[in-house]
């Protein structure tokens, strides 16, 4: 597998994420982008963006676990 499709996959769910407009869904397919664009970084090598979409991932999953939260109480 080219290394370069997932990037041109991580790039395109990134870009699905913000037409949304339900924000749980905005958030997970971010998730999905951000997972994908991780493993294409460390890939290859190029740390700074495999550590700012890590960090990402956590923010996403944190908001989707907040958001789960709110969901509950309602």
């Amino acid at each position: 597998m080219s290394w370069e499709y997932l990037g041109y996959l991580a790039s395109a769910l990134l870009i699905v994420s913000l037409t949304m407009s339900d924000v749980s869904k905005l958030r997970w397919f971010n998730l999905a982008g951000c997972i994908a664009f991780t493993a294409y970084g460390a890939a290859i090598a190029a740390w700074p963006v495999a550590i700012t979409n890590g960090l990402l991932t956590f923010v996403n999953i944190y908001h989707l676990l907040k958001l789960n939260r709110q969901q509950k109480t309602l």
